[in-house]
């Protein structure tokens, strides 16, 4: 009640309005961190637990009770979906203290826009690419815009902290302080942290502030899980072989407000048009909706509008971009084909259900042709389905991968250098180096790489030097800087834009034959024509299936938790009350397997097995980078490896050839325990640090690749 009656009085009277039984435990302890500190503050609290009302009641209290004189708060989001739903709420909430919200994106109102120019206050919500481009093209407005902002909020944080998107974000906050000459709390907030220190860490770059992460104890939402296997009988024909899986998909979303996850945008794609077809064969209503990065952003709209607002049931079929905490109601079901790719993913789907009314329910559905008599062991076993029993039991453990942040972002750090010389014009190298490296972003880059890269940017005339010796843009880089793409820091693939006569449906990655039948937001449709100079290709719908099948991305990095956690499910004999009868089985068989090919043996200091006379496996049980270690390791002393192709796979298993078992453990044996030469590492051509990564020179390139990539202490410490 002390803290209830601190609230400002709009706020209090929402509290009534909306019959709220009493404040939550975290919203009293982040109340009591806003009224009582300085501090920034880190809400890591799971789905649903009252986050955002935990940030913004006291906070909005507070600009309430002593008016800034500029925006007062600074809302960033990684997705224009989530500040839409977010404006609409806060917008409800700010209504009778008549303080603005204003949204700032590529759709949002240019007027609303103009008018927060004219007169900066209240709330302004944005995404880091739009603040780019603000601090870029209208630096005379920064100043004026954020001269007395005082909270800054960051949504979603877990999807900034190792990412890219993150250090640019790092970055652009530390730059409007020294603008400004002002200091905001920061407040962040996510429900699928596995490390806070390493979240506080990146939340205090730049401030010279504590962080305050209230550690709440919240009973863990019981939920309901569920695992269901099928064979595909590949003797029958393609349609009927699959019948009994997409019935089941059918039967356990019918009547329910469900997602489908997938982990492709192509089996998001197959899936929804297989429902589609049993719905019109059963002449039932067609409910089934799509949602991912290809599909037209009206499309988008429109389904998370049905989600959040219909009473009737609604299916749609997703990938990552429903993940995120947009508000989709109600949800009673969520499906996931396969595994997700980590425990955090699992716990963001798993946390999309149950919010309002009940019991969250998970069900993954796993199919797969059944193994050949001939198949070499390590293929004829369902690694994704070990993969998903394995984070069910990590989530079940609390525990959710820690987040890691590069020490040498030089592809952003490039980035921001060309977006300071935008908006500065000249300047010098002195200068630029104080501005750039004493940020808390790029605290890791010392100045010889710092020239290094400056002197790389000159020789390929992105920059150009002034007779007085100072630094601007070249013609290249104005090329680069000019194009509105500069703004974001991930990759944008070339896109075909799809359409029906002048109605855009959606977006493909390749061009299709004319003629060609294929499948985008759950319908078939034939081109007509593709116009390669537009990028666009014309469609009729044609109903039915298509002939041709997406590609389907890899999958990304995986932890050595993870790893180890399957190691310890194949070895075990212990049961799983979520896993049906069929599941069982395939486990069981999986397990008989491996135990067959005495890979556990415990003489070997591995997991090691012979394939043929010089040929071997090894199971490390490490995760991505560790892997990656113990490759490069392995080639460095001339021992050839060869990926297993499969998804997962590729993580589990090394083949390397050599003469016998005993020299390979000894190599094993020296590369554990003896020092590594990184430098002899037999690196690829091509090293993907991320986008911009051809302005960097190599010998900075090899540097943060080997960071991003490779993690020889672990390597040593686990293999």
């Amino acid at each position: 009640m002390s803290v209830y009656k601190k609230l400002a009085p709009f706020i209090q009277d929402y509290i009534y309005r909306n019959q709220w039984q009493e404040l939550r435990d975290v919203q009293v302890a982040a109340c009591d961190i806003i009224f009582n500190t300085d501090h920034n503050l880190l809400i890591a609290t799971p789905t649903a637990s009252g986050k955002t009302e935990a940030a913004f009641l006291p906070i909005i209290t507070e600009i309430y009770n002593t008016p800034p004189s500029s925006v007062g708060i600074l809302y960033i989001a990684p997705l224009k979906a989530l500040i839409n739903d977010q404006f609409e709420r806060m917008e409800e909430l700010l209504e009778d203290a008549h303080i603005t919200v204003t949204k700032w994106h590529g759709d949002a109102s240019q007027t609303a826009k103009n008018r927060l120019l004219r007169k900066p206050q209240g709330v302004l919500q944005i995404t880091p690419e739009s603040l780019e481009a603000m601090l870029m093209k209208r630096k005379q407005h920064v100043v004026a815009l954020f001269s007395d902002l005082r909270y800054v909020i960051i949504d979603e944080i877990h999807h900034f902290i190792a990412s890219d998107r993150g250090v640019q974000l790092s970055s652009i906050l530390e730059r409007i302080q020294t603008l400004t000459q002002n200091t905001p709390r920061r407040v962040g907030l996510s429900a699928t942290l596995g490390d806070i220190s390493v979240a506080e860490e990146w939340m205090n770059r730049g401030t010279h502030r504590e962080c305050a992460s209230p550690l709440i104890n919240m009973d863990r939402r019981k939920a309901q899980i569920m695992l269901n296997h099928f064979y595909t009988d590949t003797k029958k024909p393609q349609d009927e072989c699959w019948k009994p899986y997409y019935e089941f998909l059918y039967d356990i979303v019918k009547g329910r407000k469900s997602i489908i996850f997938s982990n492709s945008r192509g089996e998001v794609e197959m899936n929804i048009n297989r429902l589609k077809i049993i719905a019109e064969n059963k002449k039932e209503r067609d409910i089934f909706h799509v949602h991912h990065g290809s599909i037209s952003a009206d499309s988008r709209e429109y389904t998370e509008e049905q989600l959040r607002t219909s009473d009737s049931p609604i299916v749609t079929g997703a990938t990552v971009t429903l993940e995120l905490g947009i508000d989709l109601g109600d949800l009673e079901r969520i499906v996931q084909t396969g595994s997700p790719h980590s425990v955090s993913s699992l716990a963001q789907r798993l946390g999309r259900s149950g919010r309002r009314s009940g019991i969250p329910q998970m069900c993954f559905v796993f199919t797969e042709d059944r193994p050949a008599k001939n198949t070499v062991f390590y293929k004829t076993i369902n690694w994704q389905l070990i993969k998903c029993i394995a984070l069910i039991e990590l989530y079940r453990e609390n525990w959710i991968e820690p987040l890691r942040m590069g020490k040498f972002p030089y592809n952003i750090l490039f980035h921001q250098i060309m977006s300071i010389l935008y908006s500065y014009g000249d300047t010098t190298p002195e200068l630029l180096a104080q501005k750039v490296l004493s940020e808390r972003t790029f605290h890791h880059i010392e100045q010889d790489d710092f020239k290094t890269l400056l002197k790389h940017l000159l020789e390929i005339k992105i920059l150009e030097k002034t007779h007085e010796g100072k630094l601007l843009i070249g013609e290249k880089g104005e090329w680069l800087t000019n194009n509105y793409e500069f703004y974001t820091v991930f990759e944008n693939s070339v896109e075909y834009s799809v359409r029906e006569g002048t109605r855009e449906i959606g977006s493909l990655y390749q061009t299709i034959p004319v003629g060609e039948r294929f499948v985008l937001n759950g319908k078939t449709w034939e081109v007509l024509h593709v116009d390669s100079n537009e990028k666009t290709v014309y469609v009729k719908f044609v109903g039915g299936k298509s002939t041709i099948n997406w590609f389907s991305p890899g999958f990304g990095e995986v932890h050595t938790k993870v790893l180890q956690k399957m190691r310890e499910i194949l070895m075990s004999d212990d049961e799983y009350g979520y896993l049906d009868q069929s599941t069982s089985i395939r486990l069981s068989e999986n397990r008989n397997t491996m135990r067959q090919t005495k890979a556990f043996a415990r003489t070997h200091r591995t997991d090691i097995f012979q394939l043929s006379q010089n040929r071997f496996g090894i199971f490390p049980w490490l995760g991505t980078r560790a892997l990656s270690a113990l490759r490069y390791s392995l080639q460095m002393r001339g021992i050839n490896t060869t990926d297993e192709q499969g998804g997962i796979l590729s993580n589990v298993l090394l083949v390397v050839s050599v003469e016998s078992v005993a020299t390979l453990e000894a190599v094993l044996c020296e590369i554990k325990t003896g020092s590594i030469d990184t430098e002899a590492f037999s690196l690829p051509e091509i090293l993907d640090i991320g986008k911009y990564g051809e302005y960097v020179p190599l010998a900075l390139v090899k540097k943060q690749f080997m960071d991003n990539n490779v993690d020889i202490n672990e390597m040593q410490r686990e293999l």
